[in-house]
């Protein structure tokens, strides 16, 4: 571990060697390339510099321990021995999790499907909500929101709706949401009170990039048809969405949220590509043994993830064994500390599988 963070510092001055290179300042495409890297290496030497302090600080006090013989002077050096080998341990670690290998789609902008499941119109409105959570954690975090199609019920639900995010890294965050969620609550037609349980299933796909994956234009067909649902006068007068059909896969897209056919083509475009891609990611992974695969993951999205339970407050998430009792403001949008407590638990699982020898 020790020589890959050695190799990473070695590497982090030289980019910042080169950062003050006018050759490089003048060459905008290979200063913002240098810029990611060190930007995504710059969290391990910080934490590197920290752990040869915490090493520097133990091995002072140890020379202090073996020369001096002032009782006080030994005693201070003895605290300062051990709270030296206690940082050790928790950078040791913590260095650990920044030194496994990222996920290359970490970066990428994401689609977001969600489609209502069983319940009815519960589970429609539920569908709702988590679009609602969803868009305001992406406020929240400064990313980009845009509807790529929907299909809404009478009630203000939705039987399916597909956004895209878009801004640096909301792959990273976003990834463990794939799954089936499951509501419980009293529906507000309900005479009774009596309580009902509802879901939606929720699919994450990082934006493919158009290098990734080549379509054969020959395996699509593409037909216009009249927008449909919400959308004022416009609705239906003109024939601006898009339906795509890939013929290999049978992967059938609409796409009409936008008034230019160009936009929705360009829109159904995306979507197909970053299916494909997930679809080709999925066959990979399904190679890689089991226990090599880390059990949080990005989740099949036939399990069931997490439970929203409306009666007592909280939120549960199966995966990892953690309950908030905070639902409300979770349902707007406060996700943030469940997300970190998925990521802590992936890196856990991937440490198992990495030698450290």
């Amino acid at each position: 571990m020790l020589d890959k963070l050695k190799e990473a510092e070695v590497r982090f001055d030289k980019i910042d060697e080169e950062l003050l290179s006018p050759e490089v300042m003048a060459d905008m495409e290979r200063y913002t390339k240098l810029m990611k890297e060190r930007a995504a290496l710059a969290p391990t030497i910080e934490k590197y510099r920290e752990y040869k302090a915490a090493e520097q600080a133990v091995a002072d006090a140890r020379d202090i321990l073996e020369t001096e013989t002032d009782p006080e002077l030994c005693e201070m050096a003895q605290e300062e021995f051990k709270e030296g080998k206690e940082a050790l341990i928790r950078l040791e670690e913590e260095l650990k999790i920044l030194l496994l290998p990222r996920d290359p789609n970490d970066d990428k902008n994401v689609i977001v499907e969600i489609r209502a499941g069983a319940g009815g119109d519960e589970a429609a409105l539920f569908a709702g909500v988590l679009y609602r959570m969803y868009t305001m954690y992406a406020d929240s975090k400064r990313f980009k929101t845009e509807t790529v199609s929907i299909n809404e019920t009478g009630l203000g639900g939705f039987r399916e709706i597909t956004f895209m995010i878009n801004g640096e890294g909301a792959y990273s965050r976003f990834k463990y949401e794939s799954g089936v969620h499951r509501v419980q609550r009293v529906p507000e037609t309900e005479a009774s009170g009596r309580i009902h349980t509802s879901t939606a299933t929720v699919a994450v796909l990082p934006e493919a990039e158009d290098v990734e994956i080549e379509i054969n234009q020959s395996d699509l067909e593409i037909e216009t048809i009249k927008s449909s649902g919400a959308g004022g006068q416009h609705v239906n007068k003109t024939e601006s969405a898009i339906r795509l059909l890939h013929k290999p896969t049978g992967i059938v897209i609409e796409c009409q949220d936008e008034r230019s056919q160009y936009k929705n083509k360009d829109k159904a475009m995306k979507l197909l590509r970053s299916k494909l891609y997930d679809m080709k990611t999925r066959e990979q992974n399904d190679k890689i043994a089991s226990e090599r695969r880390s059990q949080v993951g990005t989740g099949d999205r036939s399990e069931r993830i997490r439970t929203y339970n409306y009666p007592q407050g909280r939120v549960s998430d199966h995966r990892i064994g953690l309950t908030l009792y905070s639902l409300e403001n979770f349902l707007n949008g406060d996700i943030e500390a469940m997300i970190d407590a998925l990521a802590t638990a992936d890196a856990a699982e991937r440490l198992k599988g990495e030698d450290w020898i």
